[in-house]
Parts: structure tokens; sequence; C-alpha cells
């Protein structure tokens, strides 16, 4: 059995020692997250891309991964009405995806783990796994969803309801570092319960999801607390789940 080396950003090693690493098993691991996605007046357009970046980063100090550059363009289409916002279609990131899974594959791994911080981006990924899924064990971890942070977040939320730049997600930039945070530009938006689907209006009423500042929740409940409660157990839920993946790889080679 080869050695386990420690975990590692690919976009600072060379190749020889990328290979080194997949011959060594090492799960790849495929962030995702948007840096161009409004996030109300408080939070910067990469919030996703930070909170994916953060967490990687947690992985490879914590497991022997290696990580592939993030994902920074997706399937986002809820956000357009407001400046800056970027979205690909779900064809075009769909396929995006599975190209690059194929040329982790060609590349030797046997195994990805992708690190997602959207919601949008479920159904493509998913997508994208189904058309790798005879060639590459895949795992797909939706960080707010894992059952780690769903607990931690029954325990600490205070919002009637929140979906987007709201208490939790501000809480994690504020943990990951407050000089992402303009929390004196924070405002709560909580009018109604939000409709499942459709894109947000800054401009129209009557839009079920209609939100002037992009927010949807309330951003002044937040804390750096909350935030280090939440990021430490997507972690654990990401570490559970490399588990999982890694033990599936070994069940095959058997």
């Amino acid at each position: 059995m080869k050695k386990a080396l420690p975990g590692a950003f690919v976009a600072q090693l060379t190749w020889p020692e990328v290979e080194r690493r997949i011959e060594a098993g090492a799960v790849a691991v495929l962030p995702v997250g948007a840096a161009c996605k409004q996030h109300g007046p408080h939070l910067p357009m990469n919030a996703d891309l930070l909170q994916a970046e953060w967490l990687a980063a947690a992985l490879v100090q914590r497991a022997g991964v290696l990580v592939w550059p993030s994902v920074a363009y997706g399937y986002y289409p809820a956000f357009r009405d407001y400046a800056g916002s970027v979205s690909l279609s779900a064809a075009t990131f769909r396929a995006m995806v599975a190209e690059i899974l194929a040329d982790i594959r060609h590349a030797g791994a046997h195994a990805v783990l992708i690190l997602n911080t959207g919601i949008s981006t479920i159904e493509p990924l998913q997508a994208a796994a189904a058309v790798m899924s005879e060639q590459l064990r895949i795992g797909l971890a939706n960080v707010y969803a894992g059952p780690r942070c769903r607990s931690v977040t029954q325990a600490i939320e205070q919002q009637a309801r929140g979906a987007h730049a709201d208490e939790l997600e501000t809480s994690i930039l504020l943990a990951i570092g407050p000089e992402h945070v303009a929390l004196d530009k924070a405002e709560a938006w909580t009018p109604s319960a939000m409709a499942v689907s459709g894109p947000f209006s800054r401009s129209d009423p009557d839009n079920p999801r209609f939100s002037p500042s992009g927010v949807w929740g309330d951003p002044t409940l937040a804390s750096a607390d909350k935030g280090r409660r939440l990021l430490a157990a997507m972690v654990e839920d990401l570490l559970a789940a490399l588990e999982t993946l890694a033990r599936s790889v070994r069940g095959s080679n058997r």
C-alpha cells in the first residue's frame, strides 16, 4: 500500500507531484462557489467562493486530499437583477463540470468530492456527476445540507426565516474574516415565507421573491461565534463524506 501524503492544492504543485499524490490514493476535491453573485449591501460578491475555499483549506489541513481550483462561475439564475451577478445556463454549467471531472479522472483519480456552497447548483451538479458515474466515484457535498450543519443551524438560528445573505451566511463570513463584512450596512428583510423558486427581484413588489437589497433573512443577528460553530459542523460533515467516498473506493478494489 502506498503511503498517504498530506493534503495539497493542485494549483500549487508541479504535475509530477500531482501524479504522485493521485497514485498514493488521494481523493480529489472540487470546490464550487460563486465569485460574482450578489449578497446584499453588506457581503462581497464572492461570499460563496470565500466559503468554498475556506472549507477546502480546512480539508487540506485535516485529510490527504488533493484540491482542484474552485469553479467560480456557475448556475445562479436568481440573482441577475442585481449588478455584477453572473449566471451560466444550467446546460453550460453541467457540461463544464462534467469536462473538469473527466480530466480529473484522466489524471488517474478514482474519487472526487464536489464541495458545493450553492443551492441552484445542486441539480446541474447531480447531472454532471451522473454523466461520470461509471468512471468515477463522486460524492456531492452540499455544505448547508449536511446533518451536523443542520443540527447547529437549529440550535443557533434566531431569524424568523432566512435564505440568502442572512444571519447564517453573514455569521460564516464574520468567522472567516470580519474584513469581508460591512455589518453597519446589513439590512433585515423577512416580509413573508419565500417562494420556493424563481428569480429574486429588486424592483417588483408583486414578485414573491421581491427583495430591494438582495437579502432574505436577518443578517443583523449574525455573530462570528455562530459562524465558527457552523464552519466546524460543515468541516465534520465534509470529513464524513470523504470517509464514505474513500470506503466506497476501497470496497470496489476488493
